[in-house]
Formats: structure tokens, sequence, C-alpha cells
């Protein structure tokens, strides 16, 4: 699954940043640039990205106006607004229509990519959750929250959700193993983020990991669960 981000900033220099900056995260890509607020409203109506990155001043007036009729028309796509002012009176309004996240510019690298990845994170249990209790409305409320008594916390850019998936790919028995691009594919995550799963478990003894020589180029980095041993 790639989300799909309209980027919303009057200046096309940011605005390239942002779109190279975006393309360097796994799981997105860029629908569309707009420059102003008439083709933003335009390609919001027509594109529907997943996720706008609206700057707050554009020549004709503020970017909350795009936040504000999306709610209007109740379209499913969030907003991280980005800015360069410091007042409070904005980031007031962002909170009330509901904006995914607030980024003041200049925009570093680090915490753009970690505001997508919240973001791909918090769309994935959106889609994965069947049924509600009010510890799945909390996780999706509130997925940062300090676990509870007998609750795993897990380190930074390990989410639940996502561990469960890839745990789940090696219920089946792989005899030949599986690589970091395979299980990215079945679960629908970037090959990056897969990895990071991946030695995840390996450091917590539920994989273990050889390397397997092909006919040709170089050796391939295979995950196997931990009492199934690759054939030989």
């Amino acid at each position: 699954m790639t989300l799909q981000i309209l980027i919303v900033d009057d200046d096309p220099q940011i605005a390239e940043i942002h779109r190279h900056f975006t393309e360097k995260v796994d799981g997105f890509g860029v629908c569309g640039i707009a420059g102003n607020l008439e083709d933003a409203e335009k390609m919001s109506t027509l594109l529907k990205p997943d996720l706008i990155l609206l700057d707050l001043y554009l020549p004709e007036g503020k970017g909350t106006q795009i936040l504000w009729n999306l709610r209007a028309r109740h379209q499913a796509t969030d907003v991280i607004l980005i800015t360069a002012a410091k007042e409070l009176e904005p980031l007031q309004e962002a909170i009330h229509g509901g904006v995914f996240d607030y980024i003041l510019k200049p925009v570093m690298f680090q915490r753009f990519k970690e505001a997508l990845e919240r973001f791909r994170d918090y769309r994935l249990r959106m889609t994965a959750e069947a049924t509600l209790d009010q510890h799945t409305v909390d996780r999706l409320l509130h997925p940062y929250k300090t676990a509870t008594a007998g609750e795993p916390i897990y380190p930074k850019g390990i989410d639940a959700l996502t561990l469960k998936k890839i745990q789940a790919v090696f219920v089946q028995p792989h005899p030949q193993g599986l690589s970091a691009e395979e299980v990215a594919a079945m679960i629908g995550a970037g090959r990056t983020t897969a990895r990071r799963y991946l030695e995840y478990l390996v450091a917590h003894n539920e994989l273990i990991t050889e390397l397997v020589y092909g006919t040709v180029g170089r050796p391939e980095r295979r995950y196997f669960k931990q009492h199934v041993h690759p054939s030989t």
C-alpha cells in the first residue's frame, strides 16, 4: 500500500524539498504539488490524497481554508500543517481542525520522517481493526501513551500492530526462509521497515538469520523461525 501525499506550498523550492523528503520514506508517494489555494482545492477534491502537507500561509490566504473545506465535505484526507509561524493561535486552530501533526519550518528530515511514519502506522491500525473495545480505541487515539501494567513497551520505530503482522508471517513454515523484501511484500510495507522489524525479532531470539548464497550476485540475508533450520 502506497499512501498518496499532496504537497501545498507556494515556494517551489520548499515544495521540491518536501517531495524529496516524502520519496525517501517507505510507503509514500507524491500525487501532486499545488502552489496556491485554488489549485490545492481542486487537487484535493479530484485526487483525494491520503495526506496533505499544507503550508499555513499562501498568497491568497491561510491554508487552513483547505483544512476546513475537507472537514465540511467529510473527506477522508488527513493534514499535516507546516508553517514558520510561532504564535499559539494557528496551532490552536490546527488542533480544533483535527490536523494529524504540526511541523515548524525549516523542516528537518528526521522530524518529517517521524511524522510520516506515525501517520503510516496510524492508517495501518485504522484499516486493521474490525471491531472496537476501549483498549483498541485508546491505542488508536493515544498510540504513544505509556503502556499499562502487563503490556509490552516497544522501542521507538517498533509498532505493535506491524510487529504482529510480521510474526504472523512466520506462523506458517518457510523452510527456505524469507528475505526482507519478501516479508515487506506480504505485509504491504517497505523493505527497510520490514528489515527493522525482522532484526528486532532476531535480537529477541524469535528469528534467526543466515546468508544464503545464490548462483550470481551478493549473498542474500534470509530469516527463519528459531526452530526451523534452512535446508541444505
